[in-house]
């Protein structure tokens, strides 16, 4: 006999009421993300096909290396291309990571958002710097329920480091390691802020600081920056950075007769593992302190560096230019102002800091030379 409808729907409602015993635990829980700019974006649940277009040693620090696994495109030009040594290490820890789809990059025209629609991505995760330039891809992406989560560790905030950092976790499922890095960050950052009030407290003063991108070399002058990365970093140290109100924009040149009349006390040159500029002053992975000072030692010969201040008393430094945004940037700052107030900063190691968080956080082990003096003490 057939059961009647009145015993199928009992039927059917039974085995629907038993399914949340037994699916709870695999489950995916919706969850409501509030990104860096304020806006809110919706997952069912943690991102399975993500495109990834920066910051991917912060993403990989908070995903672990098994966030690789769901990442199916990313903009590698801003990796592979910008910090090879980097991006070569990385792949060698983790084969997943040059499986990723190139999504092309917004710096050199090539953002493709019909790319990462073919890639059926369900979570684009952009710079707050690709995000503004690519409006009409991100209309795309929303017109198709594509949902675009914005991160941003260049502006040197707390509020902005955090907030990533947490957009990024709950986007993949990692809240509670995502947390530990804020939290540790968080610590980092007020120990920081601490150590200075008590320098400035004890009369040391406004140190006037230099910062330029090595990429060219000494004979070419390149970028500064206001107000974002290093120069951010600069006033967060509580020193002036000569190259406010002197640049049109957060970063560019400053003209070496500015640089002369300003006379900064402190300089530091950008450095980073590019390849194909032989003129660069290279830091990172696989760079020697060697290499790096013997470019470094180019500088103090152009014309007029031999009176500034900086020079005179050996202040010529190389900081790796990719610790301006990351999770791991306090290391920078926390170099920064060892020179600024030595006594301070005294007790401070923050190479051993960073081969720390590469131990706790990253599959690749540190070494080479991420910053470095010129004359050595």
């Amino acid at each position: 006999m057939k059961p009647s409808f009145p015993q199928m729907r009992r039927a059917l409602l039974g085995a629907l009421a038993c399914l949340p015993l037994l699916a709870a635990p695999t489950l995916a829980q919706p969850r409501t993300i509030t990104d860096v700019n304020g806006r809110t974006v919706t997952l069912a649940g943690p991102a399975q096909r993500i495109v990834l277009g920066f910051y991917f040693e912060d993403f990989t620090a908070i995903a672990g290396a098994e966030g690789w696994d769901r990442v199916v495109g990313i903009s590698k030009t801003l990796w592979a291309d910008w910090r090879p040594n980097n991006y070569a290490l990385y792949t060698r820890a983790i084969p997943r990571i040059t499986e990723a789809v190139d999504v092309g990059a917004a710096d050199n025209d090539t953002f493709s958002a019909e790319t990462i629609i073919a890639l059926r991505a369900d979570l684009v995760i952009l710079s707050h710097d690709t995000f503004g330039r690519v409006g009409e891809a991100v209309a795309q992406f929303e017109a198709l329920g594509i949902p675009v989560l914005v991160t941003d560790y260049n502006a040197q905030t707390l509020e902005r480091h955090l907030a990533s950092t947490r957009a990024i976790g709950a986007a993949v499922g990692a809240e509670e390691r995502a947390e530990q890095l804020a939290s540790e960050y968080s610590a980092a950052t007020a120990d920081i802020g601490r150590r200075v009030a008590r320098a400035k407290a004890a009369g040391a003063g406004t140190p006037r600081v230099y910062f330029e991108l090595g990429q060219g070399g000494a004979a070419v002058v390149g970028n500064t920056y206001q107000g974002t990365m290093w120069g951010r970093i600069t006033e967060n140290l509580g020193a002036q950075n000569i190259a406010n109100g002197r640049i049109p924009g957060p970063w560019g040149p400053l003209s070496s007769e500015l640089v002369l009349a300003a006379d900064p006390q402190f300089i530091f040159i950008a450095a980073s593992s590019w390849v194909g500029r032989p003129n660069a002053v290279r830091t990172g992975f696989g760079i020697p302190p060697e290499e790096t000072r013997a470019k470094l030692s180019e500088y103090p010969a152009r014309p007029g560096w031999d009176r500034l201040t900086a020079i005179r008393d050996g202040q010529l430094h190389a900081v790796e230019h990719g610790i301006a945004r990351t999770l791991f940037d306090y290391v920078g700052l926390q170099y920064i102002a060892r020179q600024l107030y030595p006594q301070a900063f005294a007790d401070v190691d923050p190479v051993a800091n960073l081969r720390r968080y590469h131990e706790r956080y990253l599959p690749v082990a540190f070494e080479g030379c991420w910053m470095t003096r010129l004359a050595q003490e």
